[in-house]
């Protein structure tokens, strides 16, 4: 790799550990009632939330029997599922959100590794 490639590299990702560092993600949890799946993964993205974006994150746990209306606006087929609004684009991920790496690819908190 040539020294330019190399240092513009190196400031690109730079500069995308900065972003990230200040990046505030909205993120909404559709979940189905008390379950113990619903239960796990409002701690699981909760704990995620705290560890890896404090201060950074909006959380809003929407229940699809308290708010069926929803359902179909959202386009929600299982429950539960974290779908990011910003930063974009948007993402979905449905399970328990007990796979914290899986779930850091998805909301683009560390990069994907190819």
């Amino acid at each position: 790799m040539k020294k330019e490639n190399l240092k513009s590299s190196t400031e690109a990702f730079e500069k995308a550990l900065t972003q990230s560092n200040t990046t505030h993600y909205c993120l909404h949890l559709y979940i189905s009632g008390t379950t113990l799946k619903s239960i796990r993964a409002i701690e699981m993205i909760k704990h995620i939330c705290e560890d890896y974006l404090p201060e950074r994150y909006t959380l809003e746990v929407i229940d699809i029997y308290q708010q069926p209306e929803l359902v179909k606006q959202a386009q929600i087929f299982a429950t539960p599922t974290l779908i990011k609004t910003l930063p974009l684009p948007l993402q979905r991920i449905i399970g328990d959100m007990s796979q914290t790496e899986k779930i850091m690819v998805g909301l683009d908190i560390v990069p994907k590794n190819d």
